[in-house]
């Protein structure tokens, strides 16, 4: 079973979720990162190895506690953004683990690109890779047997941005839709705490785009077809603390967008 724990323990410690997936949280909390990096590591009953997912930010003693679990032939990512990246060279040069991710800026070793429903078997475990674009064209998700590690694609807690450089809403609102056809899995998220059931968060975010886009799509109506992304959130967000005004921006312009093509 998955915690109920609404907040992660203190940073730094090795936090069991599922029977084959514990986490651990980098101390690189903000707006974005919320409570900071999840670190996850995966192995499998009576394996001597384990899987790291998402290695963390550039942080030498984050980086030091994962090289010290244990024996890692394999490192996963989700995606390019550096809260989750900048730590892979650090993190091979202590373990000289294989990288694998789906773009080839971060591959490390023999293992290749990452593929779109490939079975990789490490670690005792069988994970299935999910390609979820949408936050970053080169997002993935992880399956495991009872759970799914969803990255950035959907967090612990709040809501994902659309990154303004190669992220897509027509793309994310597909992932979400696949992930929820999934069905109920426990949750591993990027950041955030873990939740129970994949098929109502999915459920949750799909009916949370759907009635931003209505309130853009009125937004325009009485602001008009051309107003800028900001122009809309000062419209539409008034229900949100004026500090997340900036990451808000970047999803209304993802909104933009979707609706404009």
């Amino acid at each position: 079973m998955t915690s109920q724990r609404l907040e992660h323990p203190a940073y730094a410690q090795l936090r069991p979720v599922t029977d084959t997936a514990s986490v651990l949280l980098c101390e690189n909390p903000g707006i974005m990162t919320l409570e900071g990096t999840n670190t996850w590591v995966l192995r499998g009953p009576g394996s001597d190895e384990m899987v790291i997912v998402d290695p963390g930010p550039d942080d030498d003693a984050h980086l030091e506690r994962v090289a010290a679990l244990g024996r890692i032939p394999l490192v996963l990512i989700s995606h390019r953004h550096g809260d989750h990246t900048d730590g892979i060279d650090k993190l091979v040069e202590r373990t000289g683990a294989v990288v694998r991710s789906v773009g080839s800026g971060f591959l490390r070793g023999l293992g290749g690109p990452l593929t779109d429903g490939e079975v990789i078997e490490a670690a005792g475990l069988r994970i299935t890779v999910l390609a979820t674009p949408g936050h970053t064209a080169d997002s993935v998700s992880f399956l495991l047997d009872d759970a799914v590690l969803t990255a950035d694609t959907v967090l612990g807690r709040g809501t994902t941005v659309i990154d303004t450089e190669d992220g897509s809403l027509r793309d994310y609102l597909e992932s979400l839709q696949r992930l929820h056809g999934i069905g109920k899995r426990a949750v591993l998220p990027g950041h955030g705490p873990d939740l129970v059931d994949l098929e109502a968060v999915t459920e949750m975010y799909l009916a949370h785009r759907r009635e931003r886009l209505d309130q853009v799509r009125t937004a325009l109506r009485e602001l008009g077809e051309d107003a800028s992304a900001r122009q809309v959130v000062e419209h539409v967000y008034t229900d949100v603390d004026q500090k997340l005004w900036d990451a808000a921006e970047k999803s209304v312009q993802a909104q933009l967008d979707y609706l404009r093509s």
